[in-house]
């Protein structure tokens, strides 16, 4: 495919805000045709992993967790932020442990996904990981309530369709999973 030049040109950026867990900066472009477009505000999150992750009996191991923004308890699959000096892989391994007490045997790279390219700057990185076993408790941060669940397969579209599963970055990867025939 050949897409013509739609590049914006950053002029400036004045940071509003920092913290540990979002950053918003206002920034001043210059569209291709020499439009400027002022104050284009953007989040500067970490980059994150998560997983589609089996057990050995071929179960999806899955977090219950209060999503505050959304104000839901929400279903999702494992995961959390890339911390400095680790890679993705690492990262992943880290939090399953952390968030479930699983460790899996092997993982496999699934997609990399910008999930909202428009508002913020980060890179989620999904794996499908297998051979999950139970091998520790949970070992949450301060902020973090989660409960594990395990599910069979055959039980995670309904989970989507009936509205169960609603973090749209999560169902594409269980989606993309399914499609290549891991799951």
């Amino acid at each position: 495919m050949s897409y013509k030049n739609l590049t914006w040109k950053k002029l400036s950026s004045k940071y509003l805000h920092k913290g540990p867990w979002a950053t918003l900066r206002s920034d001043r472009c210059m569209m291709p045709d020499g439009r400027l477009v002022e104050d284009y505000y953007v989040l500067e999150y970490p980059n994150w992993v998560n997983a589609v992750a089996l057990t050995e009996d071929n179960k999806i191991i899955m977090v219950y967790q209060y999503r505050h923004a959304a104000e839901i308890v929400s279903l999702e699959i494992p995961g959390g932020v890339i911390e400095a000096g680790e890679s993705p892989t690492e990262a992943l391994r880290r939090e399953l442990l952390e968030e479930t007490g699983f460790e899996a045997a092997t993982f496999e790279p699934l997609a990399m996904l910008a999930c909202e390219p428009a508002r913020n700057s980060a890179r989620a990185h999904f794996f499908f990981a297998r051979g999950g076993v139970r091998s520790a408790a949970q070992a949450l941060d301060h902020s973090e309530e989660l409960e594990v669940l395990v599910v069979p397969v055959s039980d995670v579209l309904a989970l989507i369709e009936n509205g169960h599963i609603v973090h749209a970055a999560h169902v594409a990867a269980i989606l993309l999973a399914m499609r290549r025939g891991w799951l």
